[in-house]
């Protein structure tokens, strides 16, 4: 598995430094009426999972949200420069946890408390932090094309 390519450089969909790079905190916390997230919002949530499944897979018992709405924190514009350079580092972070391939067979210790989840191994937490992102970084995208953001200034596939 590369990791790397799966999470940073990818070609299924934009990279996420160039994704959210050139945002401002104003960009980033603007809203739609009739959308329940903006882009702060969205990357606070993927930062949280990033972040609760990077502590499991350093052997840390980080509780499970007792519900869907604290996987949401709410932040507000000042935190979108620190938070972006967080949610980009902990991507990092996965991809060298996944640059050692006999560590990807590994079981997560202790097992994650969710049924679904208990059986996770390390290549399993980072496919599912990768098809989390790819989710909610489309809707960033949809954001973007209805702020007008879109494509970002060095570009962006056309299709």
């Amino acid at each position: 598995m590369d990791v790397q390519h799966l999470l940073i450089d990818t070609f299924a969909y934009m990279p996420p430094a160039a994704l959210l790079g050139d945002l401002s905190p104003e960009d980033a916390s603007r809203r739609l009426n009739t959308v329940s997230h903006s882009i702060l919002d969205i990357v606070a949530h993927l930062n949280y999972w990033q972040r609760w499944f990077l502590a499991r897979l350093h052997s840390e018992a980080a509780p499970m949200a007792q519900s869907a709405a604290l996987g949401w924190p709410t932040l507000d514009a000042t935190q979108w420069p620190t938070l972006s350079e967080e949610f980009l580092a902990g991507l990092q972070t996965a991809t060298a946890l996944g640059a050692d391939p006999a560590r990807l067979t590994q079981p997560i210790t202790p097992a994650i408390e969710f049924p679904p989840l208990a059986h996770y191994t390390v290549a399993d937490v980072l496919a599912h932090i990768a098809v989390h992102n790819a989710h909610h970084l489309g809707q960033v995208v949809t954001l973007r094309q209805a702020f007008d953001l879109w494509p970002p200034p060095q570009g962006s596939f056309t299709w």
